[in-house]
């Protein structure tokens, strides 16, 4: 299924406009329809780890294919990739979570929290200062740097207001706490594909689980 996925998102990429989608347009469903039995599936293993996982949709954390473009200076009406974020809450949630991204020359898994708002980024930064030790050993743990090497995303070029100098400022800058694993292609062709995927998000799941605590307790659910 997801060699023919990459196979219809390489046309899709040489084809982006509504007369072709819409000519492939049965074909895009059959697609959307097993990427979402996969995703499902992603689901089902995750939440054997993850319980707050569990009894959750993979309707409610597929992405749409449909770009909006309302005030953007690319007018192409489709994305080029597939997408899920699987998360208590589905697509639009603050927690960290599990996130599946299939474009061809682009597939990567990923994990963590995304783009706060900026007063549950405050807290993050607040509460991961003052837990930096076992942050740290969480991101530097061996089986989890071998897969997910790095902390991602865009930084701020000082401290924010309320946080001295210290060894840490690289963690404490960043505006997201994700970390991505790049794939190849025939990472999600193989057969086991999921099996692989689910290993590594094994892997994620205390970096998870560290970060969701400060949501809930942010967001008044602990």
């Amino acid at each position: 299924m997801n060699a023919e996925i990459l196979d219809f998102l390489t046309e899709l990429k040489e084809n982006n406009y509504r007369e072709w989608f819409q000519e492939n347009k049965k074909r895009y469903d059959v697609l959307r329809a097993g990427f979402t039995e996969e995703v499902q599936q992603l689901i089902n293993r995750i939440a054997l780890f993850d319980p707050d996982i569990a009894g959750l949709e993979a309707k409610n954390c597929l992405y749409r294919i449909y770009r909006d473009i309302r005030f953007s200076p690319d007018k192409t009406p489709y994305k080029t990739y597939f997408s899920a974020y699987i998360a208590r809450g589905g697509r639009g949630s603050d927690r960290g979570g599990y996130y599946l991204h299939l474009e061809p020359g682009g597939c990567l898994l990923s994990g963590g929290v995304w783009m706060p708002p900026p007063p549950l980024l405050k807290k993050l930064r607040q509460e991961i200062f003052s837990q930096i030790d076992e942050f740290v050993e969480i991101i530097e743990e061996p089986a989890f740097k071998n897969v997910f090497p790095a902390l991602e995303g865009e930084s701020l070029k000082r401290n924010p207001v309320g946080f001295p100098d210290s060894p840490y400022n690289n963690i404490i800058r960043l505006k997201d706490f994700s970390v991505i694993s790049y794939k190849p292609n025939a990472f999600f062709t193989q057969k086991n594909w999921i099996e692989e995927s689910v290993s590594d998000y094994q892997k994620l799941y205390p970096f998870n689980k560290f970060l969701n605590y400060i949501v809930d307790d942010f967001k008044g659910e602990v």
